[in-house]
């Protein structure tokens, strides 16, 4: 499974407006087994949308 990093690594709050994971998740990123980075990717789904709405969601150009 490939990371969800699209080179944008812009921090609102912890958490990376890119991708939704904050720095210890991305730091922890390749030690994860495949369960756990599906739940993880949920999370950041979640974070990604909550950024979106509030107009601090970045994308990569």
């Amino acid at each position: 499974m490939r990371s969800p990093c699209i080179s944008v690594c812009e921090f609102e709050e912890g958490v990376c407006c890119g991708c939704g994971r904050t720095r210890d998740e991305i730091k922890r990123w390749k030690k994860l087994d495949k369960p756990e980075r599906r739940a993880l990717l949920a999370e950041c789904d979640l974070r990604l949308l909550a950024l979106e709405a509030t107009g601090r969601r970045r994308f990569k150009r």
